[in-house]
Parts: C-alpha cells; structure tokens; sequence
C-alpha cells in the first residue's frame, strides 16, 4: 500500500501524522515507553490540537524485541490474536544516558535517542541492523472512513528480504508488493495460498507483524531503501528477532510461534492419489495399488480426493454408497495390503450435505449480519463454512473425523480455507478481517489435534494448502494447484524455499503437476525433484498419476528415487527431528546454509535437502542443468564422483540421475531397506563419510522411527588415520569412506573389508581406520 507520491509528495486522498520528535517517556515493569509527536514541540500550544503517537518496547523472549505503535488506545481489541509463548527470566534490560534510552533484550538492543528528531536503531554488538527513522512511523488517515498505521525499516546495502510465507513471485522480495491476504490463486501469481508476516534478512535479522489480518509490505518498492508494512486501525505491532545467523532468527521465531510437530515417518514414503476429477471405484484402487506392488514401487500412503463423497454433498463426511457399497470392509482390506489412508476435506459445507441443517440449527456456520447462514454457490451449491471460533461447532466437526478415523482413515487432506468471507459474523465476535487468514490455522488446528487425539502423539499428519503464521506446527503443507510444465516446477520450487524461511518444517507438490497431464519427460523429472522433498505426493486434477500412463521408463523412474528416498531415511528423519526441534526446514534455500556466500543469495532453482545434501533439479526439456557448489570437494551421491566447489557448473542428465551432491566433511547415514520409509534405521545402517579432510571432527545421529536418537556417532581425521565412535546402538553396522584414498585396514582387526565398504559386528562402539593410495 502506497502512501506516497515518489520521495517528496504524500498522495491526495492520505493524510500522514509521522513521528518526528520525542516527546517523553517512562519505564515500568520491564517496559519501555516512549510517546513521540508528530511535529516539534517547540512552546506549550503545540501539544493542542495534535496526535501524540505511543511507542511501547517490551520482549516476549531473549533476543527478540516488541515494538508496539499506537494512536488511539480507547478501541476494545478484537481476536484473532497470534497465539504466541513467551518466555519467563530476567533477561530484559533498561538504561538510560543523556542521548539515549537503550532497552536490551539478550543480544539485541533497541536504541531510541533524546533530542530533537525520532530516531530507533536496533544492534546486535557495534552493528546496527536496521531501525525506523523520522517520519517512517506514521498515523495515516483516508478521507474520513480508513486510519492506518505505518513502519518503515531501513534496510542497508546488500540487504535482501526472503519469506513471508509460500510465495511464487521473485524469491528476493526486494522491489515487490506483498499483501498478507490468503487466496485461491494457484502457483503462477502474486497470490498466495498461505501468507506469513515474517520476513527474514540476509543480515541475519527477522521482523514478525503480529497481525492476522491484511498487513500491506512494500519491499524496497515504495521508497528503495525500506521494508514498509501498514495495518489499517489504530495501532501496529511488530517484533525484530535478531539471529546471529539466518537459522538462528527461525528458532527464534518459531519459538515464539510454535514448534513443527514432528511427522510420522511412514509420511515421508510415497503418497498415490485418485487425483481430483478422475473416475474412481475401489476395483481401480485396488488396480493402482496392485500395479505398483507389482512393478516393485514402494507405495505408503493412498489417498482419496474429494469424489470420495457423492456430488453436491461435500463436505458430508459419508462415502459415496454407489461408488463405495462397503467403505468399511475397503478400508480394511487396503491396509491389509499396508496402505495408509487419507481422505479430502475441506470446511465449507454444501447445502445439500447433512451437516448443513445441522450447522444451520445449532449455529454452527459463519452468518450474515441480518442473523442468516451465509451462502454461495462458489464451489458447492448453496454451501456455508464452518465456524471454528465456535468450540461446540468445532467438537461437532471433530466427532465426523472420529467416525472416519475410526473406519480407518489415517490422515486427512485439508484443502481449501483461503475463501474466507469478511462479510460475516462469527460466534465468538471474533473480526472477520483478521480473521480471513486466521481461519486457516483454526481449521487445520481442529483437524491436526483430532488425530493426535485418536492416533496418538506423534502420528498427525495433514495435507495442508492454506496456513498463516503459526501453522507451521500442523504440518505436511503443499504448494497448491499448479500446472504441468518445467516453469510450474520452479514456481513450486520457488514458494517451498520461501515458505521455509517463513518457520514452515516440511513441504510437499503435486508430482507432474496438478493441471492438465504432463509430458513424459516432466513427470519423470518432477519424481525426482518430489522424492527428494520432505513429503512426496503423486497427484493431479483431470488424470492419474499412476507412472505407467506416462511410459515404462517412468515406471523404472519412480522404482529408482522411491528405494532412494527409502535408503536415505536415517538421514532424512535426522533431519525432520531438527527440524521439529528447532523450527528449521528440512528443506533449506541455500542462502540459509551458506550465508556467507554471496554466490547463493539469489538462487532459488536448487536446494539443501537437510544440512549435507544438495539438490538441484532438472528444469528443462534439454536434460541440462546449471547449479552452483559452494567450496570444498562435494560427491556426486549417485556417480561417486568427487567435484571441487566455489564455482557454477553445467552438466547433462538423464532421468535416473540429477545433480545430487553431499557436502564435504559430512556423515550421511544410509538405511538398509529401500522399500519402506518406517524401520529400523540403526540396524545394518551404513555410516557414509565424506572427504573428512585431516584435522577435522564431524559428526551425527541416527534417530529412531519416533525421532528419538538411539545412536551417535563422531568421525576424526588425523592425517591418515579416521576414528569413528559409535555409542549407543549394539547393532551391527558397516562403514563407508569417500576419500581419494582407499581403507586399507582396521585397527585391532575388528570387522572385515568388502568391496570398500568395512563391516561391523554388533557392540563394536570404537573403529579406527587406515587410509592409503
């Protein structure tokens, strides 16, 4: 939103009252209260007739700093509300000299100086982050109908902004106008699915808008050396997180927002779907699932869209009797054959559903002002939503997802959530404006603790499309509707990376694409970018999705990165534990992994998948691909082949391969079973080491099928000799060093050499090994 005309002018229709000078202040209770005027008080009658403006400093956790704007204090403040977990201590501290008050929170400072023009700058040590100066905080007011408040921070030379949510657009948000308004809009727009007033810094900084309602960013757009963010009302409210470091700014901020749940891993296998408008009976999911069975593709989840449910009626929560005569017995007979299952759903209930009259009697649907359901005919003829602010509405809708958990149904997919009406009342008064992307989280929260509740902790899954800030604790999310093609592929790309440096864990996409049916060669290049993602989903809109339809190629395609996302468990569900913990994505941009390479700050068409592996996708026809290797001898985890980094390469592959890199200085734990997502990770596992270069240490864990470490292991180089120590795990293991040189011997004789890879018996807590040319 723009309130200005170029740098000088203010646009006709606003009226601007800037903080120019500090007035006064107090300190009370760990709180810091400065008012600031709009124009220099210069003798007594200037305080008539003006606003004063009060800034309020407090801190909910170390090292992140609240800062609180407002104009009129008199409004009663209407929910939603963020929920947010401070933390108790004391780690706040005030102080005052004769130019300025310092208020410190851990390591950050926010300094507001005395005197005669409004200055706030925020430091961690001598360096100043960023900060708002004279005429950036403002009361602005439109015609005699709207108020906003507005902030602008400064942003300095070189300084990107990344996040704020899942976003399709430039992954630098420097230059764009970014609305936090959640919309139905597929992934090749502005638009999106799942707005976070988070962003994050290169610098190593991030700033949470504490409102869920329409915060209106203007990136380095509207004045080019400024983050401006406005909210329409009387006040604004933010939190700068200081790092040091990108990652840390995102344990911050989740600690502040909510920690991911952590999924469980039978999630992280293959899902197959019905796709959407596809003809489906159980005879055809019996012939997917047996096709893939048959052709040796490892298969955990089945997945059935919305026509598991009749037409006109969703949602109803009932099966489809002509289609589905015994659901039950289905069910049954599906996870005999070791399927998962998981149905659609989405909250908007059409008129023709059961549940309609229900809601409508009990008052269990969004109204109008009049006291009337409110009703469209976008999507379901005559459909209404559902009232999440009401608990009994809630319960109601909770009860209909036991029945079906109870049947058998394991997950559930809950789409839609971003056609949220304002025009409505809800239960608790809650304001439909904050509302409209607050809905998001009230739904998937109802849905994701339903399935803790029946499932047990630890076993909730979702499929999201929609979420805000604070959603990121109901995962998996996925990125919505996009179409078929290479340049769809880098949109999804595109919004995950960004969605993931907005506090978001774990991401999944429609593999080959939702619209239309992919050409051959890009669904097979979608399944490897799909099985080397958090979650991994076969899914589309008018035709299957079933390898076979493409080619047999395809089939071989999906067998290959199946087994080795399998294989590559032990690894993955490390890295899904950190990620649960400390609110880091599995899936990471690379300027996340490597801040201090400049080569890397606009890159967005590669990844790191966990903190070792490197993925770069293949995003075109001519099976080439350009991607950048930091420094350091990384190794082709597939070829073998050992690539010096700190440089941009170009290379050529075919659909069994991509470039695929381990991080020098690493362990990557291998899995003996490549077939199945959920095993025993520590038993015959296969601790992998990477060009360990003499003189260095690293090390890793391996976690069990509940994220809980069950081993660890430590490597050291020291010129020829490595010593591993592995505690924890009396299962027999093997070790594997990529290194130019070859183990030639282990010392004390423990374990034997075969084909390079050294084997260990079980109890064996200690190896040291012999390299030479």
């Amino acid at each position: 939103m723009k309130f200005t005309d170029g740098n000088w002018m203010i646009r006709e229709q606003y009226e601007v009252k800037s903080a120019v000078e500090p007035y006064d202040h107090f300190i009370e209770n760990n709180e810091l209260t400065v008012h600031a005027s709009p124009r220099p008080i210069l003798i007594r009658s200037n305080i008539l007739n003006t606003p004063l403006l009060t800034v309020q400093f407090h801190s909910p956790r170390p090292g992140i700093i609240g800062v609180k704007l407002v104009h009129f204090d008199g409004i009663e403040p209407r929910g939603p509300h963020y929920v947010l977990t401070p933390e108790t201590g004391d780690y706040v501290h005030i102080e005052e000299t004769d130019n300025e008050i310092i208020f410190t929170s851990g390591s950050l400072r926010a300094h507001v100086l005395k005197g005669e023009e409004w200055n706030i700058s925020f430091y961690r040590g001598e360096k100043r982050l960023t900060g708002s100066r004279v005429r950036s905080m403002a009361y602005i007011i439109e015609g005699n109908t709207k108020t906003y408040m507005r902030e602008e921070l400064d942003l300095g030379v070189g300084e990107l902004v990344y996040g704020l949510g899942e976003r399709f657009t430039s992954f630098v948000k420097n230059g764009q106008v970014v609305d936090m308004w959640n919309k139905d809009g597929g992934t090749s727009s502005e638009q999106a699915y799942k707005n976070v007033p988070f962003y994050i810094s290169n610098e190593g900084y991030g700033v949470f808008v504490n409102h869920p309602e329409l915060v209106s960013f203007e990136v380095a757009s509207e004045k080019v050396k400024k983050v401006q963010f406005a909210v329409e009302g009387e006040s604004l409210e933010y939190f700068v997180i200081d790092g040091p470091d990108m990652k840390d700014v995102l344990v911050k901020y989740t600690d502040l927002t909510g920690k991911p749940a952590l999924p469980p891993a039978w999630s992280f296998g293959l899902w197959l779907t019905t796709s959407f408008t596809t003809s489906y009976d159980e005879e055809t999911v019996n012939t997917f699932i047996d096709g893939m069975a048959e052709r040796n593709l490892p298969l955990s989840v089945f997945h059935f869209d919305c026509f598991w449910m009749s037409g006109f009626h969703w949602t109803d929560f009932t099966w489809d009797k002509q289609t589905f005569p015994d659901p039950v017995g289905m069910l049954q007979r599906l996870k005999a054959k070791g399927m998962k299952i998981s149905v659609w759903i989405n909250p908007y209930i059409a008129q023709r559903s059961k549940l309609f009259a229900e809601g409508k009697k009990h008052g269990y649907l969004l109204k109008k002002p009049d006291g009337n359901v409110w009703q469209t005919d976008m999507w379901q003829a005559g459909m209404g939503i559902v009232d999440f602010t009401n608990p009994a509405a809630c319960e109601w809708f909770a009860q209909y997802l036991r029945d079906l958990i109870d049947q058998g149904v394991d997950s559930f997919k809950t789409d839609f959530g971003e056609r949220i009406p304002t025009e409505v009342v809800y239960y608790d008064g809650s304001d439909p404006q904050k509302m409209h992307n607050y809905y998001a989280y009230l739904y998937n929260k109802v849905v994701f603790e339903v399935l803790e509740e029946k499932l047990g902790k630890g076993e909730a899954v979702v499929f999201a499309r929609s979420a805000t800030a604070g959603g990121q604790q109901f995962p998996v999310h996925w990125g919505g509707d996009c179409n078929s093609d290479y340049e769809s592929m880098a949109e999804s790309l595109r919004g995950g990376l960004s969605l993931g440096l907005s506090g978001f864990a774990y991401w999944s996409h429609d593999i080959g694409g939702f619209e239309n049916k992919p050409q051959a060669d890009v669904f097979k290049r979608w399944l490897a970018f799909g099985l080397l993602s958090s979650h991994s989903r076969l899914h589309g809109s008018k035709s299957y999705r079933v390898p076979w339809v493409y080619d047999e190629e395809a089939v071989d395609v999906t067998r290959y990165f199946t087994n080795l996302k399998c294989k590559l468990m032990p690894y993955l569900y490390k890295s899904a534990t950190q990620a649960h913990e400390q609110g880091i994505p599995m899936m990471r941009a690379m300027v996340l992994e490597f801040p201090n390479d400049p080569a890397v700050e606009y890159i967005d068409r590669q990844y790191m998948l966990g903190d070792h592996l490197l993925v770069a996708p293949v995003l075109s026809a001519d099976d080439v691909v350009k991607y950048y290797l930091p420094a350091g001898k990384w190794t082709h985890f597939i070829s073998g082949e050992v690539i010096e980094g700190g440089k941009w390469l170009k290379g050529e592959y075919d659909f069994f391969s991509l470039p695929l890199y381990v991080r020098p200085n690493t362990i990557v734990v291998h899995g003996a079973n490549d077939t199945r997502p959920d095993y025993d990770y520590a038993l015959d596992a296969t601790i992998a080491i990477y060009q360990l270069e003499d003189g260095k240490r690293t090390a890793t864990t391996i976690n069990n099928a509940s994220g809980q470490v069950e081993v660890s292991v430590q490597a050291a180089r020291e010129q020829d000799k490595i010593t591993i120590d592995v505690a924890g795990s009396g299962k027999p293991f093997s070790i594997r060093v990529y290194d130019d040189k070859q183990v030639t011997a282990i010392d004390g004789g423990i374990g034997e050499i075969i084909d390079g890879i050294v084997k260990i018996p079980a109890g064996k807590e200690q190896i040291t090994l012999t390299l030479q040319l």
